[in-house]
């Protein structure tokens, strides 16, 4: 096969629904395209029957390590000459073809652009200085493509090595565990190797969006905004609008609106069920009542937090 998505569910069940909904989302809009779909995984008697057409690759516990490790070893899992790893927690709306088509032709290859100065996990500046690289790409790890051969092993070992000194080059833990964004950025720039512009059209986080989230998978729908004069506008993004093929969602995101409505109505629809009743029993099932639970949330928030006070803030580091 010369072009195939990969995705990782390894570890607890929730990674290998995760991946599932993913796999059920893309196959709405590339059945029928030169696309495969691989996820590898450690737990193949959970992968539901439905999934009989994905490449499956098996894993035992821990083979390539614990929480963002495994990606630094995408090169020696991938299914097809051209590989795009989408992290399992994103849904697809459309056809991935133009998304390898702008990647085609780069050994390895982000979505972001270069910077020379400023903190990502550890200080750029210095971190660069160390290295002599001009500087890191910076982009979100939810996807990364990749060409088999020699070029892309080497960025893929240089990041493996560069893991054991994580600490020692000064990069900043994620959730305390070695990012493997820095650890692929640091061993791109290594190599020479800068990332995809960012034109909002392929894989974005939820963060590019503090003024909404809208995603219809089955409508192939997808709309995150970030308005200038939000007060939480993500200066990184330099478009107010983005309509990305993959959207990418974080944490606790997977338990509401609007990826909990796509998954339940993916499930169904897998299971035979039309479009629109799909649709319909998700949002009567699920996204009315947590609509309806957010308003009320909404309305006595301020009584709230008159009453019990305002829950302090956690450290959370931002990410591309």
């Amino acid at each position: 096969m010369s072009r195939s998505v990969l995705t990782i569910a390894t570890g607890k069940p929730l990674f290998v629904q995760l991946a599932a909904t993913l796999a059920r989302s893309f196959q709405l809009w590339n059945a029928d395209n030169d696309i495969g779909f691989a996820i590898a995984t450690d737990q193949l008697d959970i992968v539901p029957p439905d999934l009989d057409w994905v490449e499956l690759i098996p894993l035992q516990p821990g083979q390539y390590g614990s929480g963002f490790s495994p990606k630094l070893y995408l090169n020696e899992l991938a299914p097809a000459d051209q590989t795009l790893f989408v992290d399992a927690d994103c849904l697809c709306v459309g056809d991935l073809r133009p998304a390898f088509d702008a990647f085609a032709g780069r050994p390895v290859a982000t979505i972001g652009r270069v910077v020379s100065r400023g903190e990502w996990f550890g200080d750029v500046e210095a971190i660069s200085e160390q290295f002599g690289v001009p500087g890191l790409p910076r982009f979100n790890g939810g996807a990364y493509y990749f060409e088999q051969g020699e070029a892309s092993d080497q960025v893929f070992e240089e990041a493996q090595a560069l893991e054991s000194r994580y600490d020692e080059i000064g990069f900043q833990r994620l959730r305390g565990r070695p990012n493997d964004e820095v650890l692929m950025a640091l061993a791109m720039a290594i190599h020479g190797v800068d990332p995809l512009p960012e034109d909002g059209t392929i894989m974005n986080s939820t963060l590019a969006a503090p003024g909404g989230v809208e995603v219809d998978v089955v409508s192939g729908h997808s709309r995150l905004r970030n308005p200038l004069g939000h007060p939480d506008h993500n200066a990184w993004y330099r478009q107010e609008d983005l309509r990305p093929t993959l959207v990418h969602f974080l944490g606790s995101e997977v338990e509401g609106y609007p990826y909990r409505r796509e998954e339940l109505r993916l499930a169904k629809i897998a299971g035979g069920w039309p479009a629109r009743a799909a649709t319909l029993w998700a949002d009567l099932t699920f996204s009315a009542p947590w609509k309806a639970q957010e308003r009320f949330k909404d309305t006595f928030r301020s009584l709230y937090h008159r009453v019990a006070g305002v829950r302090a803030v956690q450290d959370s580091r931002a990410r591309a």
